[in-house]
C-alpha cells in the first residue's frame, strides 16, 4: 500500500511538473504562430491523442456507455465549453506575457472548488478553509481595486473556468480521459472550421512544407493529454488529498517562470494579493494534511 502511495505522489508530481513547467516551455515557444491557431491545434490534437489511446486500451465500451445517457452528453458540453475557454485563456496569458496572471488563476482554483463544493454538494467547511476562501476573496478585490483600468481577468477566467469544469465533472462523476475526448469530440468541428478558415486567408503555420513546426505543433495533444494521465493515475494511488497539495508545483512553477525566466511585471498590487494567496494556500494545505 505504501508503494503504491508513492508511486501516486510521484506521478502526481510529474504531471503537476508538465503543466507547470514543460507546458509553459512548449506553448510560449509557438506563441509565434499566433495564440487562435495553438488553441485550435491543442483543440484538434487532443481529441486525435485521445481518440489513439481510446484504441490502445480498449475503452470504446466505456466511450458507449457514457454516450447513451443524456445527463452525461450534456454536462460533458458544457463542461468542453469550460475547457475550451481555460485553454484558450490560458494560452492567450502564455502568448501575452500575462503567465503570472494564469498563476493566479490556478493558486485560487482548490480553494475555489472548496467554496462550490460547499455550495452544490454541501460538504463541510471548517474555520481553517473559511478563512482560507475570505483571504482568497480579499486578494481578488485587491486586484480589482488597485486594477480599476485593466480587470485581472485572465486570472479570474483561469480560475473559476477551470473550478466549474471540476464541478460539472464531479456531478457526472464519468472516466477522466474519455470525458475529455467527448468534450474535445464536441469541440473539434468548431476547430476544424476555424483552421479552415485560417487556411483560407493563408495565415496558418501549420502546413506540409514546414514538416519540422507541423510536427512539433501537433505534440500540443499529447502535451495536454500526457500530464492529465499523469496526474489522475497519482490521484488514484495517493487520494485527493495529498494530490492537491501537490498541484500546488503547477501553479508556482508557473510564477517562477514568468517572474524570473519572461521578466513579467510583477507590481505591488499583485505582490500584496499573492500574500494573501499564499497564506491562503499555507493554511488550506495544513488543513488537508490534519485531515487526511
Amino acid at each position: 500500500m505504501n508503494q503504491q502511495f508513492n508511486k501516486g505522489l510521484i506521478l502526481t508530481s510529474l504531471g503537476s511538473f508538465w503543466w507547470g513547467f514543460i507546458g509553459v516551455i512548449y506553448f510560449k515557444y509557438l506563441d509565434f504562430i499566433g495564440y487562435i491557431e495553438v488553441v485550435i491545434h491543442r483543440c484538434v490534437w487532443t481529441a486525435m491523442t485521445l481518440i489513439i489511446t481510446t484504441f490502445l486500451f480498449s475503452k470504446w465500451n466505456i466511450f458507449f456507455s457514457i454516450i447513451s445517457s443524456k445527463k452525461n452528453l450534456v454536462g460533458l458540453f458544457f463542461s468542453g465549453l469550460l475547457i475550451f475557454i481555460n485553454w484558450g485563456v490560458w494560452i492567450y496569458a502564455v502568448a501575452t506575457e500575462r503567465i503570472i496572471d494564469a498563476s493566479f488563476g490556478y493558486f485560487i482554483m482548490p480553494i475555489l472548488s472548496v467554496f462550490l463544493g460547499y455550495i452544490f454538494f454541501r460538504e463541510k467547511l471548517n474555520k481553517k478553509r473559511i478563512f482560507s476562501i475570505i483571504l482568497v476573496m480579499i486578494s481578488i478585490i485587491i486586484l480589482l481595486f488597485f486594477n480599476l483600468k485593466s480587470l485581472p481577468w485572465v486570472g479570474l477566467v483561469v480560475g473559476f473556468s477551470w473550478g466549474f469544469y471540476n464541478l460539472i465533472r464531479k456531478k457526472i462523476n464519468v472516466d477522466t480521459d474519455i470525458g475529455l475526448l467527448i468534450e474535445s469530440l464536441f469541440i473539434l468541428p468548431f476547430a476544424l472550421f476555424a483552421f479552415y478558415l485560417i487556411y483560407k486567408s493563408g495565415t496558418n503555420d501549420f502546413s506540409f512544407n514546414n514538416p519540422k513546426l507541423s510536427l512539433f505543433i501537433l505534440l500540443a495533444g499529447p502535451m495536454t493529454v500526457i500530464p492529465l494521465f499523469l496526474y489522475v493515475r497519482g490521484v488514484e494511488l495517493s487520494g485527493l488529498g495529498p494530490a492537491g497539495m501537490i498541484f500546488y508545483i503547477t501553479p508556482t512553477l508557473q510564477f517562477l517562470l514568468g517572474y524570473f525566466y519572461y521578466n513579467e511585471v510583477f507590481s505591488l498590487a499583485k505582490l500584496l494579493s499573492f500574500i494573501f494567496i499564499w497564506i491562503a494556500v499555507i493554511i488550506y494545505l495544513k488543513d488537508l494534511y490534519e485531515t487526511n
